[in-house]
């Protein structure tokens, strides 16, 4: 296994692996720039995102796609429609009731989103959907940049039914509709971080040789970044780090399972 299958199976550097023997200290495998994602198709396959903080702490971020996103705005929606329903009865004063009413509509339709992002991260929707809005380096977004995407919900709209955004949030690496370009800014899921990266238990397995500390860093990176991972994502991954070009070897769940026995062992020393 060379040094090039490491880099692919590691997003960002941890902390040293227990390597087996006298091997000298792993080498960190590469951090990314805080702006060098690639400008390539989007892979849906895998939709978390390794960012470096000004401090050197990685930060990762797991995208939401069109379909929660979805659910979101359609439970929004329904709120936003209870609260217009109680603004109703404001129509029986006539003239002040009137100008009362119109006024609640328009705050409701462009700052009940803005409200919740800037005081809470996100709508009562998106919490609902375990969803955050942040700004595209991770930190919480702000009053201007929350102003600014879901000003541009009205472009996003069209020509119906929030087509411009969704073919956006398509072709988009970080599923990001116009607003988001514009405000830069990244909806992601509000994963509760861990206080320590866990390895999923698993029989271990022992190598038929002797791993470079680099490659048992890389296997326990990618045992500890698999849960968060789809399974096609994994899958991928381990077939790229057990394929040392002979025949038979193993594919799909079956190299995922091997992988994560390898760090399994390399993680308890043996």
């Amino acid at each position: 296994m060379a040094v090039g299958v490491a880099e692919r199976l590691t997003g960002a550097g941890r902390r040293p692996a227990q390597a087996q023997g006298p091997d000298p200290a792993p080498h960190p495998a590469p951090h990314p720039a805080p702006d060098s994602a690639p400008h390539s198709p989007p892979d849906l396959t895998d939709t978390l995102r390794v960012f470096e903080t000004p401090e050197g702490v990685d930060l990762e971020l797991r995208l939401a796609g069109p379909v929660p996103r979805a659910a979101a705005l359609a439970l929004d929606w329904a709120i936003r429609l209870m609260l217009y329903l109680l603004l109703l009865p404001l129509a029986g004063l006539s003239g002040l009731g009137i100008g009362l009413l119109l006024l609640g509509f328009f705050l409701i339709e462009w700052f009940y989103p803005v409200w919740f992002e800037v005081r809470r991260g996100a709508t009562p929707g998106k919490r609902a959907m375990g969803l955050l809005v942040v700004h595209d380096d991770g930190t919480p977004v702000g009053p201007s940049a929350s102003l600014i995407r879901n000003l541009l919900r009205a472009v996003d709209f069209l020509p119906l039914f929030y087509g411009a955004g969704l073919a956006s949030m398509l072709l988009d690496r970080d599923f990001r509709r116009l607003g988001d370009l514009a405000a830069g800014t990244l909806v992601i899921y509000a994963d509760q971080q861990r206080s320590q990266s866990q390895i999923p238990r698993h029989v271990p397995v022992a190598p038929a040789g002797r791993l470079p500390s680099d490659l048992q860093q890389a296997i326990l990176d990618f045992a500890e970044r698999s849960p968060r991972l789809s399974h096609a994502r994994c899958a991928e991954l381990a077939e790229i780090a057990l394929d040392d070009g002979s025949a038979g070897r193993p594919r799909g769940q079956a190299a995922v399972d091997e992988l994560l026995g390898l760090a399994n062992w390399i993680a308890r020393g043996r």
